[in-house]
């Protein structure tokens, strides 16, 4: 139990010490942009099918897929695990 505790305290103190600017060796991950369309063509689902697989509004999809929104956070995310393996994260969502 130990070793849990200071697992969590070296973690809390390095995240405190990065959102103070200080210069910390945690690994910080960016998700890249991404080009909305072009993955769920790859993907040869319409925009209601893509929707519908990955948990999206479809408005929400049409306005990435335009450019006048960009996803962020969690989507950004999945997009990219979808442009990246799109067989296999359809294989995990539909299992």
């Amino acid at each position: 139990m130990d070793n849990v505790f200071e697992s969590i305290k070296k973690g809390l103190e390095e995240a405190v010490d990065y959102s103070q600017g200080k210069k910390v060796t945690v690994r910080v991950f960016h998700p890249e942009p991404v080009n909305v369309k072009s993955i769920r063509q790859e993907t040869r689902l319409t925009q209601d099918e893509f929707a519908a697989a990955f948990g999206i509004n479809v408005a929400t999809l049409r306005h990435w897929e335009r450019g006048d929104r960009k996803p962020h956070g969690p989507a950004l995310v999945l997009l990219n695990l979808v442009k990246k393996a799109p067989d296999t994260v359809l294989q995990v969502l539909n299992s």
